[in-house]
């Protein structure tokens, strides 16, 4: 047996005996161990410990906005550690990385979006939006105001208040106990949402939360109204709008953040992923010129949220160089551009394909709906994600609320031989799954 085959079996049994894997099948992963074991990233590409490349087409979780191997992030990283590793930033103390990411995010947010909470990622961010959304109407003087509305098929994160939120029912399943006062309604109706405001009252509603384009839950766009009539109902109410960017946000929709596509500025804009293309663990939440207004004018004494690692010097090191590496090489432009080629070749596939219903896009996310109800042995997007996979390409299945969608964010840096190559590789796995039916 070759030092490769023996390390990859030393690893694999690790992995199994140690290691529980975040939204992972255990059982699969206890009987058969990893599916891959990744040891190298260089642009759109990953390496496996067996020299096996392939293509990420999801972006690793939709973050990887830049691109894997990035060396001047790396840099960047170094050079602040040798620095200044870390500092709290609790009792007003601060430090030069998130002072300028903060003025930096002020910078290109929509609107008047001026102030930002930093925290360690996208969960923990909606967490924040939802907590501090709460205690501005406390400050306010209406402390009814407490319940959060949000979408069907959204996805907001796993912490207790992004479960609660989160629209997907298998994860709200997945505990017997979630976080009062959240509310869901039908992810693409603006009337809907009016609807429980008034059944609800709303003198009770804090805020409604919603990403400007559904990622996990299938890649779901609303209608070009759709914000603005969100936005009207929000400000008729007295109601916080909240829009979750972890996913749509720093260029990955062809625009610099999912929400300025309608032309409608939140209250609130939550973000991570793509703040440092992965490179560094950060999120935050962007408030408005009047929410932090309100905040600074009615405050007394502390406000007491916060995360150890809110506002770390090295994570904000990497961001600031990450968002400098998107604004020169033009990425979001290349977004767009390769997000059309990529919907052209969904649409070729779906002329090629029996299976491929409904395709759609916006930038570089992409969704494939799978036609597979005919059919009695369930869902069929898993399998050909699985089929990918052997070919050389990485993509995500989205089997929730009887969707069977494949699901794709490449990066920003994609080009349009990479892109032709993704689109090969999909029509060549799903006509194998065809031939088997």
């Amino acid at each position: 047996m070759s030092k490769i085959a023996i390390l990859n079996q030393e690893l694999i049994e690790l992995d199994k005996k140690h290691f529980l894997h975040p939204t992972s099948a255990i059982q699969q992963q206890q009987t058969q161990g990893p599916a891959f074991i990744f040891t190298k990233g260089e642009g759109v590409y990953l390496e496996d410990v067996n020299g096996n490349r392939v293509i990420d087409g999801m972006s690793s979780l939709w973050n990887v906005n830049i691109g894997h191997g990035r060396k001047e992030l790396g840099q960047a990283a170094m050079e602040q550690m040798n620095k200044l590793a870390f500092s709290s930033c609790f009792a007003t103390f601060s430090n030069e990385p998130v002072i300028r990411l903060a003025a930096k995010i002020a910078e290109i947010t929509p609107g008047n979006l001026s102030a930002t909470f930093f925290t360690s990622g996208g969960s923990e961010a909606n967490d924040t939006a939802y907590k501090l959304a709460r205690h501005y109407w406390i400050l306010k003087g209406q402390p009814k105001k407490k319940k959060i509305i949000s979408r069907s098929r959204s996805y907001h994160g796993v912490a207790m208040g992004a479960t609660s939120a989160t629209g997907l029912k298998p994860f709200r399943d997945f505990t017997n106990s979630l976080a009062p006062d959240f509310y869901h309604v039908d992810n693409l109706s603006a009337q809907a949402l009016r609807e429980v405001i008034e059944a609800e009252g709303p003198e009770t509603i804090a805020a409604f939360v919603a990403e400007p384009v559904q990622g996990a839950g299938g890649v779901h766009i609303g209608s070009k109204d759709y914000f603005k009539e969100v936005r009207e109902i929000c400000n008729h109410y007295n109601i916080l709008l909240i829009t979750d960017e972890v996913i749509t946000g720093f260029g990955r929709t062809g625009r610099a953040f999912g929400i300025e596509h309608y032309g409608v500025t939140p209250d609130m804009m939550c973000f991570a992923k793509g703040v440092t293309s992965g490179y560094a663990q950060l999120g935050g939440v962007v408030f408005s010129e009047p929410i932090y207004e309100g905040f600074k004018e009615l405050s007394v004494g502390t406000l007491l949220h916060g995360y150890t690692y809110s506002g770390h010097p090295m994570a904000c090191a990497v961001a600031l160089k990450n968002i400098e590496i998107i604004e020169n090489e033009n990425l979001i432009d290349n977004a767009q551009k390769m997000g059309e080629e990529m919907l052209n070749g969904f649409k070729w596939v779906q002329t090629e394909r029996n299976l491929v219903g409904e395709v759609r896009g916006l930038g570089l996310m992409g969704a494939v709906e799978i036609e597979s109800n005919q059919f009695s042995q369930g869902p069929l997007a898993p399998l050909i994600v699985n089929e990918a996979a052997r070919r050389g390409l990485i993509c995500r299945s989205v089997v929730f609320d009887g969707m069977d969608t494949l699901v794709f964010a490449p990066p920003l840096i994609i080009n349009k031989q990479e892109i032709d190559s993704m689109i090969e590789i999909l029509n060549d796995s799903i006509n194998t799954i065809e031939q088997k039916l």
